[in-house]
């Protein structure tokens, strides 16, 4: 058994995500404790907490210890899912959802489609009058009806989600099983001067301690956003390389062009 490495190659990387989400879904299925299928897998806790969140990369004989600890077959863990219709892009504004996600979706000749979008024309009102009219309340129904339609629908896209949509949690667990989900990373600078950069200075009106917040705010998601199955990072690439990583991510995955 063995900490899965930085450098790992992303296909071994992605098989021990699908891996590590079906060993937690069984073992809450059940309603056991980690410590006790630990266990009864002869897996230290540590080591399995990390099998949990897809950091272990661990040997074929301790998994089939895992195996007959679920009282499953071997081939049940290691099976790869069916490939989800959509590809769901996550991260703060200013991550680069609206610039990348246009350009992957034309590489896998889909459509690219940004939910809010689809909540305003839903609702028939701007993002602004929803939540001024109606609430946080009437938006995340609204965006968990139009995520819905979006998901499970016939066809195939590339989705641009709200940076807060970790916040529905309804929301955020269906997008873990019903898409291909992509963190678009950035250091808290960029995300600011991606955002004033697109003409809006709100972030930095009469707040002094604007990046602070933006910082706590990053810090506070970041663990949701981990959640991810495949992270690219925008802050440090140009967006041709940006959308070449990524395409070659989803091909890993078994994503084609039409």
């Amino acid at each position: 058994c063995t900490i899965m490495h930085p450098c790992m190659d992303r296909r071994t990387q992605i098989l021990l995500k699908n891996l590590a989400k079906k060993v937690k879904a069984l073992r809450k299925e059940r309603g056991e404790t980690a410590k006790a299928v630990a266990e009864r897998a002869g897996l230290s806790l540590r080591f399995y907490a990390q099998l949990e969140a897809g950091e272990a990369n661990i040997a074929i004989g301790r998994l089939a210890t895992v195996a007959d600890a679920f009282k499953v077959k071997l081939t049940d863990l290691l099976a790869e899912p069916e490939r989800p219709q959509a590809v769901a892009l996550l991260g703060l504004r200013g991550g680069g959802k609206s610039t990348v996600g246009p350009l992957v979706a034309e590489r896998l000749k889909i459509d690219f489609v940004e939910l809010d979008r689809r909540v305003e024309d839903e609702a028939g009102l701007s993002l602004k009058e929803i939540f001024e009219l109606h609430g946080e309340a009437y938006y995340r129904r609204l965006e968990n009806t139009c995520l819905t339609e979006l998901l499970t629908g016939a066809a195939r896209c590339v989705v641009a989600l709200s940076g807060g949509i970790v916040n529905n949690t309804e929301a955020f667990e269906f997008i873990g099983r019903n898409a291909t989900t992509v963190w678009l990373s950035a250091t808290p600078e960029d995300h600011m001067q991606r955002v004033m950069d697109q003409g809006d200075h709100r972030p930095m009106a009469d707040r002094d301690n604007a990046m602070a917040q933006l910082r706590a705010l990053l810090m506070s998601r970041e663990p949701f956003y981990r959640q991810a199955q495949i992270e690219v990072h925008t802050s440090t690439a140009t967006i041709h390389d940006v959308v070449d990583e990524l395409t070659d991510a989803l091909k890993d995955t078994g994503w084609r062009a039409r």
